[in-house]
């Protein structure tokens, strides 16, 4: 099989379109042969050393894909061979992610992808739509559930409605009821939080952002979803109602946090850091159940006129994804495996 594998950390460069064995799944696991692969910034940054030292003599990137299950190992019902199905979480624990023509998985790792949902949609899942559904499902007053009606009566700020994650949290949100605004910088961006599905779009830029989200919510967010803590706390806090929760899963632009303690005790506020690594099995479970009850129901679609623009590449041009990704690319960037 055709897979990209890289020896050593570093750039993109070190990424190399290799012939490797096709994998057998062990107990437990099924193996699928990849259709499309995602593209997520955890990829990047891991294959250039940036979060922990690399654990294997080679490594296959790529947390998230698409494809059909093709074998499956002991212990796993053997009607799961040609289901469709969405992959989360390829390489945690594992040398061998979706960035080639066959990968092996944990079972519970491969999620059945609705009839009505294309590859290229199970792709752009997994590590987006599991950190929005965790973002939303941390508060103190629930719900730990997302499904139609979990969130009504909250209201729900996603910063950065344009990112893949933010846009996950929109549709999400709404999907389950919740009155969704989200933080923009600019008239493009705001056009695909709209598109996703945000009621109410606000600048940060310009103006008073405050007053526009409390003129919205004038007892307060409930849940905000946060990509840039340092640069947005400020915000946040001004917005955020009485025991409101702040989930944040980056700190985009790296701007140091510092909280004042009596006002944060005052609110009553809960922070919620929050990265699907350690985020642990039962809550990763949960949360792939219901975003494919969201994609059932048609909730999470992905491309331009949805608010998340796709990207693609094919596997040899691996190496450009990435370049894409690390330079910012707005949406979602994929590369595809097989037609």
């Amino acid at each position: 099989m055709k897979a990209i594998v890289y020896r050593d950390n570093g750039g993109p460069e070190v990424l190399e379109l290799l012939d490797r064995p096709v994998p057998e799944p062990g107990p437990g696991e099924v193996r699928v042969r990849i259709t499309v692969s995602g593209v997520n910034p955890t990829d990047w940054k891991t294959r250039a050393g940036a979060t922990n030292p690399k654990q294997f003599p080679e490594v296959t990137p790529h947390l998230d894909g698409a494809g059909v299950i093709d074998a499956v190992g002991p212990g796993v019902d053997a009607g799961r061979v040609g289901e469709r199905v969405w992959l989360f979480m390829a390489t945690a624990g594992r040398p061998t992610g979706t960035a080639a023509e066959f990968t092996v998985v944990n079972d519970e790792h491969a999620v059945r992808l609705s009839d009505n949902a294309s590859f290229e949609l199970g792709a752009s899942l997994g590590v987006p739509a599991l950190t929005a559904h965790r973002a939303l499902t941390v508060a103190e007053d629930g719900p730990s559930r997302l499904r139609p009606g979990a969130l009504d009566g909250k209201v729900v700020l996603a910063a950065g409605g344009a990112g893949a994650v933010g846009h996950a949290a929109i549709q999400l949100a709404r999907w389950a009821g919740a009155t969704v605004i989200s933080t923009i910088s600019g008239p493009e961006k705001a056009r695909l939080a709209i598109a996703a599905g945000a009621h109410h779009v606000v600048n940060y830029r310009e103006g008073d952002p405050v007053a526009a989200i409390r003129a919205v919510a004038p007892d307060g967010v409930d849940i905000i979803a946060e990509v840039a803590l340092g640069a947005n706390l400020a915000l946040d806090l001004a917005v955020l109602r009485t025991r409101g929760t702040i989930a944040t899963y980056a700190n985009d632009g790296g701007k140091p946090v510092e909280i004042d303690v009596r006002q944060n005790m005052m609110l009553n506020t809960r922070f919620q850091f929050l990265v699907l690594y350690t985020v642990g099995q039962e809550a990763l479970t949960a949360a792939a159940e219901d975003v494919a009850a969201a994609v059932a129901d048609g909730a999470l679609p992905v491309g331009e006129e949805h608010g998340l623009p796709l990207t693609r590449f094919p596997l040899a041009g691996t190496a450009d994804a990435h370049r894409a990704v690390e330079d910012g690319t707005v949406g979602k960037v994929l590369v595809d495996v097989a037609a």
